[in-house]
């Protein structure tokens, strides 16, 4: 996949602008751009988007997530590296995500998530998985290429 199908960006920006005002609603709230970070490189991973995964290392790392923590990422729930809240917002993040493997979202992720978030942070987590579901969706449907990889020669 060198190239993209469709440049959304071009082709549609109203549909940008309302992908972006999501994203302005995810900056104005109170949970840590490193947590949000996180959810957004996990639900990428999960869902293959090579182009949400790099842009999200990068601003992650920008804000002060170690490579460490997003090399291992991918296995959190074994690499002890992830404390309490970040733990359950990344459950959070993957069951909804997974919503068809989970059956929903289980009352113990709820109240796992419930200790360590306000009602008014979850639904702020929520926002953030919804929002970056739908880029990764956009993105893997349109072949979305990471930033610099046709000039590297990747595909």
């Amino acid at each position: 996949m060198s190239h993209s199908r469709i440049d959304l960006f071009k082709q549609h920006p109203a549909t940008v602008q309302a992908m972006m005002t999501l994203e302005n609603q995810l900056k104005a709230g109170t949970l840590p751009i490193q947590l949000k970070e996180l959810v957004k490189m996990r639900v990428s991973q999960i869902n293959a988007c090579a182009f949400c995964i790099d842009m999200h290392a990068a601003v992650a790392r920008n804000h002060g997530v170690t490579d460490r923590s997003l090399h291992l990422l991918a296995a959190w729930r074994e690499a002890g590296l992830f404390d309490a809240r970040e733990r359950a917002a990344l459950a959070w993040a993957e069951a909804l995500t997974r919503l068809s493997a989970t059956k929903g979202v289980p009352d113990d992720l709820y109240a796992a998530v419930q200790a360590q978030f306000s009602e008014a942070e979850i639904v702020e987590l929520t926002l953030a998985v919804v929002a970056i579901n739908g880029w990764n969706r956009f993105q893997i449907a349109l072949r979305a290429s990471p930033a610099g990889a046709s000039a590297a020669g990747q595909p």
